[in-house]
């Protein structure tokens, strides 16, 4: 018994320090399909995700990025933003389909400057 309720003593300090752990270091990347284009061109890619799954979506732009937002949120699970240049993509557990979000992204590269739209369709499955 002693023993019980050392080692549930021992999760609950450690319980919170987990709670710090990175999105970024949980999930892996996007396996996108598609090219992302210069700075001031629209572009467009898809791929595949498990139902309930996530997977990082880091935008792929020659130069640098100096902001970007979500433009259309997913209606089959979430997106968030976790700096300039990378989101984390997460399916609605259950669901099975596509899912369609937009990102907006504004920087500067070695030939080109100017505000892109990023539209990328995940098949959640």
């Amino acid at each position: 018994m002693r023993y019980l309720k050392a080692y549930a003593l021992a999760f609950i300090v450690a319980a919170p320090s987990l709670a710090f752990v990175s999105t970024a270091q949980a999930v892996s990347e996007c396996p996108v399909a598609g090219i992302l284009s210069t700075w001031g061109i629209n572009s467009a890619g898809v791929f595949n995700v498990a139902s309930g799954g996530a997977c990082l979506f880091p935008l792929r732009i020659e130069g640098v990025i100096a902001r970007s937002s979500i433009l259309h949120k997913p209606e089959h699970g979430t997106l968030k933003k976790l700096n300039a240049s990378t989101f984390v993509y997460t399916s609605k557990a259950g669901y099975v389909g596509p899912d369609t979000f937009s990102v907006q992204a504004t920087g500067k590269g070695p030939t080109a400057s100017g505000t892109s739209v990023i539209t990328m369709t995940a098949t959640v499955q």
